[in-house]
Parts: structure tokens; C-alpha cells; sequence
């Protein structure tokens, strides 16, 4: 059996080396030949710990292999894993074309028996569509069964999210699809749900959107604790504390980010909504993240009052540690606020900066990207800490402050202990706490 993934991005290339550290034959493409060449002498277009070296490991060994000629990677498998991009739309519906482009290019090159799997996140109900695609456009009679396996993947943490998942869910409608999907994932039996394909589908949709509320909710209690002198991180240790809410996503900050959250929340809502279902309640944790900047913004004006021409360092720019991913980051709207009034920015962060170079260009003074956070400190009038990476968690306080032109730190992910650094005589503010 061999398999191939389509679509090279943070899901297809975890995915295929992922699925070739198991013991399996892998081919991965992708229609962009520089990503196939570049990643077929074991160079990662991303940072994603762990998966460099399980990439070349598995290069060396063959059983993981990349072809640019996408027609011939769909003829030579038997299992055919679509891992394409499904960016948000305006009205917060998936952009489903690339799935459209993929299904037509399937059928074209339909050969033999398939299974055709949904990895990418798609709405509900996508497998009729590929299914219909597909028929329509398929010139041999061969026939094939859809299937739907939604990652799980945490960037940052996505090699271990795949090689020891917490539940891998398979939705499917045949027994043959059930069967070689199983196999596929046999040595996690135990940790295997299968269902029918719709429910499958919708379960990514919902895991995200609940833990995108539960953020959401941490994030309006610690607007509460601003103004009643309350604790947030005390108020998330107590909530934790019960079994039946546990404490993980349960800390106050900037808001969500990156390329599921913000994404999937917007397009379960759009899902909701066309079925004339009433999704207020996720909206209003989709409104909850996009003030928070506004309430960031507030903390900075506070600090600076003008911000024409004030150095203004910004410590981290991905969306989270351990990549670096900036989709929807909440770095580049703080950004964005900043330099459209006239402030002065020096950027840091340990992996993001060439990402954020495409979006941000360098223009001294107005924008200058530093080689470490002490060269971002420099002259500063304030320092913005927004991604809570290992090196900016354990700062040399003392060393930043004596760089800063005036010492003041804007915490949005509470790194700090309040009283710890306001006895270095710094000036701090941060989320939810006195």
C-alpha cells in the first residue's frame, strides 16, 4: 500500500513524514515544484520542532518521498491524503477551490481503486462534494471511496501531536475505507474513533470553536479582574481546578491566533447560520478576541499617551511559541494600529521575522527588525511583550531595562510576576492583574 499526501503546508508535511516514521510508503506533492525540490534534500519551508530531522531520517531510509508531478503521485497510491489549504473567506466560509482543483485532478488520474481522505479542515457535509466532483470528471470506471481523518495538530508541537495523538477520528462509509484506514493507524487502535464521514468533519469544527470559547471566556474575566482588582491567573487556577473544566486553555492574554482558531470559529458559525441554526453564542467569543487588541492598544496609549515617534519594541511577532507562523497573529494588527500612528517600531522574535518581513518591510527608522531583544530594548519608550517564547519569558530584566529609554513593559501574556518586576523599577502592566 502506498500513500500519497497532496499539499506540503504545516498539515501535509507533518502528515507525510508523520505517516512514513510509522512504517509506511509516502509519496508527498504539491503543485509549487520549489517547495518539492527544497523539501526533497530535507530542508523544511517551516519550523515545526522535531520534524527537520524525522524528515531527513526518513528521506535517507525511503520510505518517504516527494514528486512535483502530482498526476503521477495520485496513479502510484492506493490512499490519498488531501491536506490543501481552505483559507477563510469574507463572509467566514472556507475557501473550498484547492479542495475543488484536487478532486478534479484525483478523478483525471483515477486508475484504480482509492481512497480519497479529507485531512484538510472542510465543512461539513465537503465529502458529497468531493464525491460528486470526482464522478463527474472521472474517465475510467474505476471506482473509490471519500473518507475524513481532521488533524489534530498543534503548530509548535504537531510532530508529537501526530506520533502520540490523543484520539485519531476516521469517518467513513465503507467497510473497505474502514479497513485500510485502521491499518494505516493499527498501532493506535486503542485511541481510535470511527464514525460516518459528517460526523467526522464536524468534529474538528467543534473542538476548536470550544476551546477558541474557552480562551474567549478567560480573556472576559480578566476584564472583569482589571476593574475589580481580581487575579485572572488565580481565577484560572481555582476554574481549573475542577475536573469537569480542567486548566488547560485557560490563559488570559491577547487572544487566539494563527490558522484554525480564528478560521474555524468564523466558519462553523457561517455553517451554522446557512442551516438556520443561532450561533450567537460563538460570535460572541469571535468579538471577545477581536477587541482585545483595542484593550491592548488602550494599555499602550496609557503608557505613552502620544505614540508619534516613540520607540516602541515588540517582542514576539508569531501567533504562538515554537513557530513561526503569523497567520492571524494578533502581533500584526498591533502592528499595523502602531505604525498608523506614527510610532517608531523595533521587532523580535526567535523564528518569525522572515515571515513578518513580507507583510512588514524594513524602513528605519520606522520599522527596524532586531537580531535579539536587547538590540529590540534599545532607546525604547516601551517594551510590548507578545509571544511567550522561552527566551523572552527568561529575559535579563536588569539588562533590558538599563538599554530602554524609559522602562516600561506591556505584558500580553503574562509572563512576568508583577511584583518581581516593578522592584527592577520598571513600570508594568498586564493582563488581568494589578
Amino acid at each position: 500500500m502506498k500513500i500519497g499526501v497532496i499539499g506540503t503546508g504545516y498539515v501535509g508535511l507533518v502528515t507525510a513524514v508523520g505517516l512514513a516514521e510509522l512504517g509506511h510508503t509516502v509519496i508527498g506533492t504539491d503543485k509549487i515544484k520549489a517547495k518539492i525540490d527544497k523539501i526533497s534534500l530535507g530542508i523544511t519551508p517551516i519550523y515545526e520542532p522535531g520534524l527537520d530531522d524525522l524528515l531527513r531520517a526518513n528521506l535517507k531510509k525511503g520510505t518517504l518521498s516527494f514528486d512535483a508531478d502530482q498526476h503521477r503521485t495520485i496513479r502510484e497510491s492506493d490512499v490519498i491524503f488531501v491536506c490543501v489549504g481552505t483559507p477563510q473567506q469574507e463572509d467566514g466560509s472556507a475557501d473550498m477551490s484547492q479542495i475543488e482543483e484536487v478532486s478534479r485532478l484525483i478523478a483525471e488520474n483515477l486508475n484504480s481503486y482509492k481512497v480519497i481522505v479529507e485531512k484538510s479542515t472542510v465543512p461539513v457535509k465537503t465529502s458529497s462534494w468531493i464525491k460528486r466532483i470526482i464522478t463527474l470528471y472521472k474517465k475510467t470506471p474505476n471506482d473509490f471511496d471519500i473518507a475524513s481523518n481532521p488533524e489534530f495538530l498543534r503548530e509548535g508541537s504537531a510532530v508529537s501531536d501526530f506520533l502520540h495523538p490523543d484520539r485519531i477520528v476516521i469517518g467513513v462509509e465503507s467497510q473497505i475505507a474502514r479497513d485500510l484506514l485502521t491499518k494505516i493507524y493499527e498501532e493506535f487502535g486503542d485511541r481510535l474513533l470511527v464514525t460516518d464521514i459528517a460526523t467526522a468533519e464536524l468534529i474538528k469544527h467543534a473542538s476548536n470553536s470550544f476551546l477558541a470559547l474557552k480562551i474567549s471566556y478567560i480573556n472576559l474575566m480578566s476584564n472583569i479582574c482589571e476593574k475589580t482588582g481580581a487575579d485572572v491567573e488565580q481565577v484560572a487556577v481555582g476554574m481549573g481546578l475542577d475536573p469537569r473544566i480542567g486548566k488547560q486553555f485557560l490563559k488570559a492574554g491577547i487572544g487566539y491566533g494563527g490558522s484554525c482558531f480564528p478560521k474555524d470559529i468564523r466558519a462553523l458559525v457561517k455553517i451554522g447560520e446557512d442551516l438556520g441554526v443561532d450561533m450567537t453564542l460563538l460570535k460572541a467569543a469571535d468579538r471577545v478576541n477581536d477587541d482585545r487588541i483595542k484593550l491592548f492598544m488602550d494599555k499602550v496609549r496609557k503608557a505613552l499617551w502620544i505614540f508619534k515617534e516613540k520607540k516602541i519594541a515588540v517582542l514576539g511577532l508569531a501567533f504562538k511559541p515554537e513557530t513561526d507562523d503569523i497567520r492571524e497573529a494578533p502581533s500584526i494588527r498591533l502592528i499595523r494600529e502602531l505604525l498608523k500612528e506614527g510610532a517608531w517600531l523595533r521587532l523580535y522574535d526567535p523564528k518569525a521575522v522572515d515571515n513578518m518581513k513580507e507583510l512588514v518591510p524594513e524602513q528605519s527608522p520606522k520599522v527596524v527588525y532586531c537580531n535579539s531583544p536587547y538590540q529590540a530594548a534599545e532607546e525604547a519608550n516601551v517594551l510590548l511583550l507578545l509571544t511567550e517564547w522561552e527566551e523572552l519569558v527568561r529575559l535579563d530584566l536588569k539588562k533590558i531595562k538599563d538599554a530602554m529609554a524609559n522602562p516600561i513593559i506591556i505584558d500580553g501574556r503574562n509572563c512576568y510576576k508583577p511584583d518581581e518586576v516593578r522592584a527592577l523599577g520598571f513600570e508594568y502592566d498586564s493582563i488581568g492583574r494589578q
